[in-house]
């Protein structure tokens, strides 16, 4: 058992000195070099834009997809009321280890009339309560891989109870005022330009393979688009190296809870996934280059930033009324992540902490911590009353 109280401390000083390049040979040319960074940046803007048109595409069969078979799916599984949409989106971000395709899926199912208002609120909680668990997973490989299991694994730990802790009691918040109208619909649209995009690129292409597939794929197709579009995204973002990241450059920073904060939403405003950004944090604990207690108010952060794909998503596909969805959630995680932050953040990492290091103190405490975080959205799902 650790000492939480002293975990937290944010005295603790560190220094991370950056690499000093060695290559001081004056006949090197520099001109291909600069070609070179020319030509990756280019083909980066390039897999950039055909992301986000695969984006938008798999958005668009998704819709189609889920008016046509939508309904078959969700009755087969007997989704029925707000606890199922919450494990189904809990479960289906395991299986995908990203929460973003799913939530895009709960807002198609949302315009297709699928699934309510209220599913659909719940459903995209599930996707970012299982989105966490790509965490764990890529701790597990650095613990493979011979580092230490306090420094890989417990990150993974600590997402997953970081995510749980904020967006359980959100998830009331924001139930309650969509249930009670206590927030009318927010006007939105998307701007002309974008909608021209979608109707001159990808509505032709949907015409084609709808002429050309049978409708009950449609809805395979778009996910897998989806998923693919996700991929090409990661790629045409800068790569994020622990030893060049912007934690080697922050100094005493990384020991301040609201910088800390303040990191995570712009790192997840810029890769548009909770799971990169999580993620990176692996590899930074398992090199010491950041201690975990100091990384709670960076998972907070990046947890109210990863809404923004959602709400583009929301936008484009559902209109102003799933738009209202994504916000009142985006709202909710926002204050109550706030509030712990201000007023509430020692006790807070000090219980958080506390129960991680139980959880991984031995293999079955953390084999039984596992079997109740996929039990819950099993039992969410198949809950009848």
């Amino acid at each position: 058992m650790i000492d939480a109280d002293r975990c937290i401390n944010l005295s603790t000083e560190a220094e991370v000195s950056e690499p000093i390049s060695t290559n001081n040979d004056p006949t090197t040319p520099s001109e291909p070099l600069t070609l070179g960074r020319v030509r990756v940046a280019l083909a980066r803007i390039a897999a950039l834009l055909l992301g986000l048109l695969l984006f938008a595409l798999a958005l668009e069969l998704l819709k189609k997809g889920a008016a046509g078979y939508g309904r078959q799916v969700i009755g087969l599984l007997n989704v029925n009321s707000p606890a199922n949409a919450l494990g189904f989106g809990w479960l289906l971000a395991y299986i995908f280890l990203s929460g973003s395709p799913v939530a895009a899926i709960g807002v198609s199912l949302f315009a297709s009339g699928t699934i309510d208002a209220l599913q659909t609120f719940t459903m995209i909680t599930g996707s970012r309560l299982g989105a966490s668990l790509i965490v764990l997973v890529v701790g597990f490989i650095y613990y493979l891989r011979g580092h230490q299991r306090g420094s890989s694994i417990a990150i993974g730990v600590l997402a997953l109870l970081v995510t749980a802790a904020i967006y359980l009691p959100a998830l009331a918040v924001g139930y309650w005022l969509l249930s009670n109208h206590a927030i009318g619909i927010v006007e939105a649209s998307a701007t002309s330009p974008l909608a021209s995009v979608i109707d001159l690129l990808i509505d032709p292409v949907v015409a084609l393979i709808t002429a050309w597939v049978p409708a009950w794929s449609l809805f395979i197709i778009g996910v897998a688009i989806l998923l693919g579009a996700f991929a090409l995204l990661d790629r045409a973002l800068p790569e994020m190296h622990a030893e060049r990241s912007a934690f080697s450059r922050i100094g005493r920073m990384v020991y301040r809870p609201v910088p800390m904060f303040l990191l995570g939403a712009a790192v997840t405003s810029v890769t548009l996934s909770v799971s990169v950004s999580l993620s990176i944090l692996v590899p930074l604990s398992a090199k010491g280059m950041v201690r975990r207690e100091n990384t709670l108010p960076y998972i907070m952060g990046a947890n109210i930033t990863t809404f923004i794909d959602t709400l583009v998503a929301a936008l484009i596909v559902g209109g102003s009324a799933a738009f209202t969805i994504v916000l009142v959630e985006m709202v909710s995680v926002a204050v109550l992540s706030l509030l712990v932050l201000v007023f509430a953040y020692r006790p807070f990492a000090s219980g958080v902490l506390r129960l991680q290091e139980y959880i991984i103190r031995d293999n079955r405490s953390l084999a039984s911590f596992l079997g109740v975080m996929l039990l819950i959205p099993l039992l969410l799902l198949f809950l009848r009353f």
